[in-house]
């Protein structure tokens, strides 16, 4: 492969984070749930439960749309909503535990396989690598 260049690094970077972003995305527990509702599962494990508003804020969707992904998620038992203890007009979201398990059982299942396309770099290309991470998170930051 040709050396990046100023030019080019844009473009090869960008193509780069997107193939593998849609490849780990494929490595899942559950092949019914989409990347949105994935996606709101994993905030949820992170953060607790919170508001439909809050999540359709914090996934950028209108609050029907997030309302559509929650009836999926609750039908497939990953999500429970219930009246919130400190503001009985709220509604707040929480995972079930097969949501906590199927989150859990995804990045399992993506970690095994990124590691499995590691093992074959050399200890130096690993090294890069690891160096090239520390760049994008602060490109991220």
């Amino acid at each position: 492969m040709p050396e990046s260049t100023d030019a080019t690094l844009p473009m090869e970077l960008r193509n780069a984070t997107m193939r593998m972003s849609r490849r780990l995305r494929a490595e899942r527990a559950d092949s019914e749930v989409t990347d949105g509702q994935f996606s709101v599962l994993a905030y949820l494990f992170r953060n607790g439960p919170h508001t439909p508003n809050e999540l359709a804020a914090w996934e950028h969707v209108s609050p029907p749309s997030m309302n559509r992904t929650l009836n999926c998620l609750e039908e497939s038992g990953y999500a429970t909503r219930s009246p919130s203890e400190s503001d009985g007009r709220k509604v707040l979201v929480a995972l079930t535990d097969a949501g906590r398990e199927l989150v859990d059982e995804t990045r399992r299942r993506r970690d095994a396989w990124l590691q499995g396309r590691l093992d074959l770099l050399t200890d130096e290309q690993r090294r890069v690598l690891g160096e090239a991470v520390q760049l994008v998170a602060e490109i991220l930051a």
